[in-house]
């Protein structure tokens, strides 16, 4: 299908429509670009979930490790947090249930974006969980208002607007499933 455009002006000719089927130059870089994206910030989860998990020395010290009785909230939360919802962060910072919660939704977005499926679900989990990350330090340190936690969460919802996990990913095997053809909101 070809997109409407405007009528040629003087000296413009009009745009020769592509066959149908056929994938410009542009669409498939920007295909390739987005799920470059989606890879990339599936890594930041992943690693998230790993160095909090096993206490790897870059965030999190091994005694540290939420596999040796550490918590993976309690010091960002309870040290990090300034600003408006310092109290609430800090009445929740090393509870069971938030670093249940936390780990969990680290661990389901990384999948999630690291195999292009259930894009839509990632993208509304991991904007809501960067969107609580930048409440926790309000206002950021760089800028009053604006952080990569608020574009990474934009960037999240626009993968999964485009499809970004058909290419590099299992996302157009995910579409195929009944489940998924049932409930859209699971692509």
């Amino acid at each position: 299908m070809m997109a409407l455009r405007h009528p040629p002006v003087a000296g413009e000719t009009a745009p020769t429509a592509a066959p149908v089927g056929a994938e410009t130059a542009a669409r498939r870089a920007t295909r390739y670009v987005f799920a470059g994206i989606r890879l990339a910030l599936g890594w930041t989860f992943l690693w998230a979930f790993l160095d909090k998990t096993l206490g790897l020395g870059h965030a999190t010290e091994s005694k540290a490790a939420w596999i040796n009785g550490g918590s993976p909230t309690k010091g960002f939360l309870a040290f990090g947090a300034e600003g408006p919802f310092q109290g609430f962060y800090h009445g929740i910072a090393g509870t069971a249930w938030a670093d249940v919660l936390f780990m969990v939704g680290l661990a389901a977005i990384a999948v999630a974006l690291l195999a292009g499926i259930g894009l839509r679900v990632a993208a509304v989990a991991g904007g809501l969980l960067y969107v609580l990350m930048w409440t926790v330090v309000l206002p950021p340190e760089n800028n009053p208002v604006l952080d990569e936690h608020l574009v990474n969460a934009a960037l999240l919802a626009g993968l999964a607007l485009v499809g970004a996990g058909d290419t590099w990913g299992l996302g157009r095997i995910w579409a195929r499933l009944p489940i998924v053809r049932r409930q859209p909101w699971l692509r």
